[in-house]
């Protein structure tokens, strides 16, 4: 431990490490719990959410398992795992639960300009995959969330629903769709912007934006001792924080390691990078309003499972397909080529061997994807859009994720693809590792973090209460609820404005 005495770096209670929707979710929720918590916000940026929360930078769904059919898998006897699904919708209806809080407590225009109604629909062809998307809605509507979910193989409905996925299409191959009038847009590199923007004018907020953090060392008291350096004039800043919290995209598995707590050793993680196609003909964009999914390809990670996508960015609408998977060893979009070499220890490299082992399919098809050609990226788009053209789409850089490795009894080392929360065993710094759908849920998350890491003071009578007021539906089970489905989904709708009659991005 550490026995270094610098009485003088100044001493906060938290510290948040990274820009990005899960720090900005966790500041402004920590604030409203309690008002006098000190709060520090550091970011190796310029700006606020300019790496996975960025619009440009992530699939911009807001994942409520509605179209997503890799968060339903396929059981051998062919019936349809949904517990996944349910899980995701109810978080998702948590989320849109604190940001209509936010909404109705600040009256800010801009925070509710992120979000926007566009229908959410699953697209399938071939005989064995329409078996499965008429199990999948036959499983789904049982559940009060997905009440109103259609189910159609008539192409004539099809064309309806989405005219763009079918003009041209052979009309002898096999097709269903499902289409959820309730599915969402989300910018949310805009809804992390206007809750820091909400955090600036609160008492006890610092931000530190060019900084990166390079070391985090546990004092003796138990406060933690963080170093951040200026990248634009190598000054070095240091303070003390009771709390620290390591939400840096793809970085935070390095500064986990760096922490030297019990609990990260084992973790490792592999980078995922990723391109989108973006139309860039107006005539085209206008003929299509729908975030259409299909199926992964085998071998595949969750983030590459493909996409016709209507968006809202900045105010303009705009489609893209994708994403396209590649290979980096960059943890962040604008990281460094030494981030996965560097971040192989002792304590994760068995683990990070047998997982990468294990999953040499993942390997052989993010090779492939690397080694497409202009004219295979057009292709892939064709499945979706037949008769799409290249001149109306242009080749643009998306995200990079990092998808989690770490140890696990049996099998030595396991690759995981959704989120990981860990924290030392006392509460005292938490970081969260992996990707979607982690921005949807990011309430939820968040919510899980306060209660094992702020113990005592979430299960306060304060505390809760504030809870239920943020969270209407806090500690109550909407699963098995469709009063309390519809009640909810009626009031985040209204303060939210997403009425589906309302023309996109009008909000």
């Amino acid at each position: 431990m550490n026995t270094e005495t610098t009485s003088s770096d100044p001493i906060t209670d938290v510290v948040l490490i990274g820009a990005g929707i899960m720090s900005a979710t966790l500041g402004i929720m920590l604030k409203e719990l309690d008002p006098n918590l000190t709060i520090t916000i550091i970011e190796r940026l310029d700006v606020a959410a300019a790496e996975s929360s960025d619009a440009w930078n992530n699939a911009g769904t807001g994942h409520s398992a509605f179209c997503e059919l890799n968060y339903t898998p396929q059981r051998p006897d062919g019936s349809v795992d949904i517990s996944k699904a349910i899980g995701i919708a109810e978080s998702f209806e948590v989320s849109k639960q604190f940001w209509s809080f936010l909404a109705e407590q600040y009256h800010v225009e801009g925070i509710q300009r992120f979000i926007n109604h566009i229908p959410h629909m699953s697209f399938v062809w071939g005989n064995e995959n329409v078996d499965f998307l008429r199990t999948r809605h036959a499983a789904l509507v049982q559940s009060p969330l997905f009440q109103g979910m259609e189910y159609s193989e008539d192409p004539d409905q099809l064309r309806e629903w989405m005219p763009l996925v079918m003009e041209g299409r052979d009309p002898s191959q096999k097709v269903a769709a499902t289409r959820m009038d309730l599915g969402t847009d989300v910018n949310f590199g805009a809804l992390t912007r206007g809750m820091f923007y909400l955090l600036q004018d609160k008492p006890g907020i610092t931000f530190h934006f060019g900084h990166e953090v390079d070391k985090i060392r546990r004092k003796d008291d138990g406060t933690w001792r963080v170093r951040a350096q200026n990248r634009a004039t190598g000054e070095k800043r240091k303070l003390r924080a009771k709390f620290v919290f390591i939400g840096a995209g793809g970085g935070s598995l390095p500064l986990l390691l760096a922490s030297g707590i019990p609990e990260s050793k084992g973790f490792g993680g592999f980078p995922v990078s990723g391109q989108w196609l973006k139309c860039v003909n107006p005539a085209v964009i206008e003929q299509h309003q729908a975030k259409v999914y299909g199926k992964a390809s085998v071998g595949s990670p969750p983030m590459s499972v493909p996409h016709l996508d209507t968006r809202v960015i900045n105010g303009q609408r705009e489609l893209l397909f994708g994403p396209y998977a590649g290979f980096s060893t960059k943890f962040l979009k604008f990281g460094s080529f030494l981030d996965l070499p560097g971040s192989i220890k002792a304590t994760n490299l068995k683990p990070m061997l047998i997982a990468g082992a294990k999953n040499l399919p993942l390997t052989r098809y993010l090779i492939n994807q690397v080694r497409q050609s202009p004219q295979d990226r057009l292709n892939a788009l064709r499945d979706y859009l037949p008769t799409a053209r290249a001149e109306d789409w242009k080749l643009e850089v998306a995200g990079q994720r990092v998808q989690v490795i770490k140890k696990d009894e049996k099998q030595g080392g396991v690759l995981e693809f959704g989120t990981e929360m860990v924290s030392a065993a006392d509460g005292s710094i938490a970081a969260l590792l992996g990707a979607s759908p982690g921005a949807s849920t990011a309430v939820s998350i968040m919510i899980s973090l306060i209660q094992k890491c702020f113990p005592a003071q979430a299960a306060s009578p304060q505390w809760q209460a504030r809870f239920r007021e943020m969270i209407p539906t806090f500690g109550q089970p909407l699963a098995d609820n469709p009063e309390l489905v519809e009640q909810t989904r009626a009031h985040t709708s209204a303060v939210l404005e997403l009425s589906v009659d309302a023309p996109l991005g009008s909000q």
